[in-house]
């Protein structure tokens, strides 16, 4: 499995961004999907993770209520659908894919990853 992920940027506190995640393959419906975020200095924390049929979502406390995880299983696409966005977000946010039926939020479950893509929120 190959993920790319897309989407980041600069934005201002209280804005919004959409991450996608495209993967190759066939069996995309098979992977659990997630995404988690490493900010310079710090550890790789988890952010949201999504079932195989994407009725399960998982989210840190940090962000619950402001990002949305979802997929889309024809297009082998998951996004992530950030608002209310605060410095503190600012991070490498990654892409993470695991053939699993349990939906898992340790970095270290995951099989695949892809390469990140930066978000910045400026205060």
């Amino acid at each position: 499995v190959q993920l790319q992920a897309s989407g980041g940027g600069l934005v201002q506190a209280g804005g919004s961004l959409r991450l996608s995640c495209a993967a190759s393959g066939r069996t995309f419906s098979s992977l659990v999907m997630a995404w988690f975020r490493q900010a310079p200095g710090k550890e790789r924390e988890f952010v949201a993770a999504l079932s195989r049929s994407g009725d399960r979502q998982y989210y840190a406390d940090s962000v619950k209520g402001r990002f949305t995880i979802s997929r889309d299983n024809v297009r082998n696409m998951v996004y992530l659908q950030t608002s209310s966005l605060k410095p503190e977000d600012t991070a490498l946010y990654y892409c993470a894919a695991k053939y699993t039926v349990v939906v898992l939020t340790t970095s270290r479950d995951y099989e695949h990853w892809g390469q990140g893509t930066q978000v910045t929120v400026s205060s």
